[in-house]
């Protein structure tokens, strides 16, 4: 039987606890929302209060070029930030070291960091926290310089913790690394596959909300819901997509590849299709830029006529909040035990008022187990109904994930353990 070695186990007294964390809160240098890191410091505090001296580690941005294989160096994706909030929260002195790229193919000497481990060991700082992962020669490889990262790293820790959820992806530091040290779940990434439970082990009927910009990229994610789900909304661009496939419209904005892999997941789907449930009214802009008085209207896709189907609508930016005025829809959302969210209805940018209308109404079914994921979702959701986010956060029925991307692969692989980070750490018994 397989199973994730926890923190709670591991001897950590006087030991270099090497922790990967899912801090990718940074934008131009400044911390845009501290939740993911807020959600890491009781791993961070079981460390210290087991005697461990902690090494922390995160991704920020995407400084590296897949092409070119080239690492781009910038102060706006630095950990600095980061530092200084966790320095100033728990009162405690971090620690950078000063490890430099020689070329624009990343760092690759690690000798540096042994200074630094000196400092830890005789306390002249609390944490040592690295630079930016993927500023790292190695990091994102896809060859044997994946490993030679981790190794060299793995050479000035003697445990390894994986509390990045949100870092589903099989990097050096998230996968490799494994091979190397005594590796452990962190408490969040404990907390969050359990919560994951619930998506795969429902309360019945369970409602599915999934969206995004691009249909291709959730297809795998999509293919599965149809299947376990009990309904399934859809939102943003992947609903655009399959109106435009299943009835004919022409929607501004859309592409052929869209409307494609839209079709192609409606005739997969078979009778399955019929759990998507179809929300009428949409908001139609003339713009992705500005709204104004007279540059949008609402419509109910079943009343478009013929027009439709010859010239383009323009772009379809929302769900209206009509539609979740509906007595059928209402009726969905108000029996189900499980709603999972992983959405915005729309463009919030510039239309809010369907995401809104949907939150309220989840929000109206007290018994269900609420289960959101995606950092536009739960962002938009504090912005634009505070009152109701902050009872939320207190309520045992919501639980917030950290990582969309990791809860839609792990759907996608119908596991909650169907991440490659989370498979390196599994252990036979």
């Amino acid at each position: 039987m397989s199973r994730i070695p926890s923190l709670l186990d591991a001897d950590l007294k006087g030991k270099i606890v090497l922790v990967r964390m899912d801090h990718n809160v940074v934008k131009k240098g400044k911390i845009k929302d501290p939740m993911r890191i807020e959600a890491t410091i009781p791993t961070l505090v079981h460390i210290y209060k087991k005697g461990g001296l902690p090494i922390l580690m995160s991704h920020v941005g995407r400084p590296y070029d897949k092409t070119t294989k080239k690492i781009s160096i910038s102060e706006l994706e630095a950990v600095d930030a980061i530092v200084d909030y966790l320095s100033q929260k728990l009162q405690l002195k971090g620690l950078i070291p000063d490890l430099k790229a020689e070329d624009s193919y990343g760092i690759c000497d690690l000798k540096p960091l042994s200074a630094a481990v000196k400092s830890l060991k005789d306390g002249a700082c609390d944490f040592i926290y690295l630079p930016n992962t993927r500023w790292f020669k190695g990091e994102e490889s896809k060859d044997e310089s994946s490993d030679a990262f981790a190794e060299a790293l793995a050479e000035y820790a003697d445990v390894y913790v994986n509390d990045a959820f949100g870092s589903w992806q099989p990097h050096a530091t998230t996968y490799n690394i494994t091979k190397f040290l005594p590796s452990y779940a962190g408490l969040l990434m404990q907390k969050e596959l359990s919560n994951l439970d619930k998506v795969f082990e429902p309360k019945r009927p369970l409602v599915a909300v999934v969206a995004g910009s691009k249909f291709d990229t959730k297809i795998g994610a999509l293919s599965a819901l149809i299947d376990f789900a009990d309904h399934l909304v859809l939102g943003g661009v992947i609903y655009n997509a399959y109106l435009a496939a299943k009835y004919g419209l022409k929607i501004t904005g859309l592409t052929e590849e869209d409307v494609q892999a839209a079709q192609k997941f409606i005739d997969d789907s078979g009778e399955n299709i019929a759990k998507v449930v179809e929300l009428p009214f949409i908001v139609e802009c003339d713009s992705m830029k500005e709204r104004t008085e007279d540059n949008w209207e609402v419509y109910n896709i079943h009343d478009l006529g013929d027009w439709a189907h010859e010239e383009e609508i323009g772009y379809v930016l929302d769900v209206a909040p009509e539609s979740f005025d509906l007595p059928e829809i209402k009726k969905i959302f108000s029996e189900a035990g499980s709603i999972f969210v992983n959405a915005v209805m729309g463009y919030t940018t510039l239309f809010p008022e369907g995401s809104m209308a949907m939150y309220r109404l989840i929000d109206e079914n007290a018994m269900a187990q609420k289960l959101f994921g995606g950092g536009d979702t739960i962002q938009d959701f504090g912005s634009y109904l505070p009152g109701i986010f902050a009872k939320a956060q207190n309520d045992p029925k919501y639980y917030f994930f950290t990582g969309g991307g990791a809860i839609l692969t792990s759907i996608e692989n119908r596991s909650p353990y169907g991440m490659k980070p989370v498979q390196a750490l599994l252990k036979e018994d």
